[in-house]
């Protein structure tokens, strides 16, 4: 684990999630979304200090978006507004087993971050932030996100996401991003897909996960398994963390909780033991909950005490 990150225990981080903030629309009515605001907002509600780095229109979808997120406790001065794009949306169905299947409207404000000097300074301040694919889909909002990446400090910590989306992706913009990358999550399923697209040969996730590391000099690879827990390889241990049976209500937002965990819990310097477990339950207590940006209980929290002695 990085020594890099070496505030005390209880200090407050500033970690950004990059990228879309969106309405999923879903069977029983809309509700705010986005992985990265999802990830933002479980950031705060775990104790750091959560911002969304985001995009919407100049329309009522934008200022609804924005007086939730504040009403929530986050930090809505750096999400863009837009007068010529919509917010953006996302037509969600879930199967009987809660899960989502996607349909993302293209054009939308998210997909023109602008850089601006407030980003810079955001940028360069930063401990932590979180991007992934889909924000990289336009020419626009990829340059952006790259630029955000390189301005920020040698010892922020990186965490590529990596949300694989219909079409939206390609090798070329998964090997960019885990350059820019000190960790790297994804799940059981998207792994053998990234594998294959950057040919990274070997068989199974321990070889591919050590390939990611070799290849692109990783502190951490973090693959989720749903209801079979995770696995997080650093290039010296490896930390199987068993699956919580739960109620599922959805599954959205569950594996931007976990990244939250995962992020809020490797900063302070947690045993890789105890992130997986922390970053466990926090995904499977989400997916018993509609939506993706439950309000955490505190008995919920109690359990979620992340730091060096633990």
């Amino acid at each position: 684990m990085a020594d890099s990150h070496d505030s005390t225990v209880s200090e407050q981080r500033i970690v950004v999630g990059l990228g879309e903030l969106l309405w999923d629309e879903l069977p029983g009515g809309r509700r705010l979304g986005g992985a990265p605001a999802n990830f933002a907002l479980m950031a705060t509600q775990l104790g750091d200090r959560g911002i969304v780095a985001s995009r919407v229109g100049a329309d009522d979808s934008g200022g609804e978006a924005r007086h939730l997120l504040s009403k929530r406790g986050l930090d809505t001065s750096y999400v863009q507004s837009d007068e010529a794009q919509p917010t953006g949306t996302v037509q969600v169905r879930l199967d009987v087993g809660g899960q989502p299947d996607y349909v993302i409207t293209e054009s939308v404000a998210w997909d023109y971050l602008e850089w601006t000097p407030q980003w810079e300074e955001l940028a360069s301040q930063a401990d932590a932030v979180c991007f992934g694919t889909l924000a990289q889909r336009a020419n626009v909002s990829l340059e952006t996100i790259r630029r955000f990446l390189r301005t920020t400090r040698a010892n922020c910590l990186r965490t590529f996401d990596v949300n694989l989306r219909q079409s939206f992706y390609s090798a070329d913009i998964l090997a960019e991003s885990l350059d820019l990358a000190t960790v790297v999550k994804l799940n059981h399923e998207e792994l053998p897909r990234v594998a294959e697209m950057l040919r990274l040969g070997g068989r199974g996730e321990n070889a591919w996960a050590h390939r990611l590391i070799q290849v692109f000099d990783l502190e951490m690879v973090c693959v989720t398994r749903g209801a079979n827990g995770s696995l997080l390889i650093t290039p010296t241990d490896l930390i199987e963390s068993p699956g919580l049976k739960v109620n599922v209500a959805d599954t959205i937002g569950a594996g931007d909780a976990f990244t939250a965990a995962l992020v809020h819990c490797y900063l302070r310097q947690t045993p890789l033991e105890k992130i997986g477990e922390v970053a466990n339950q926090l995904g499977a207590w989400v997916a018993t909950q509609a939506g993706a940006m439950p309000v955490i209980d505190d008995q919920v929290l109690a359990r979620l005490i992340c730091s060096p002695e633990n």
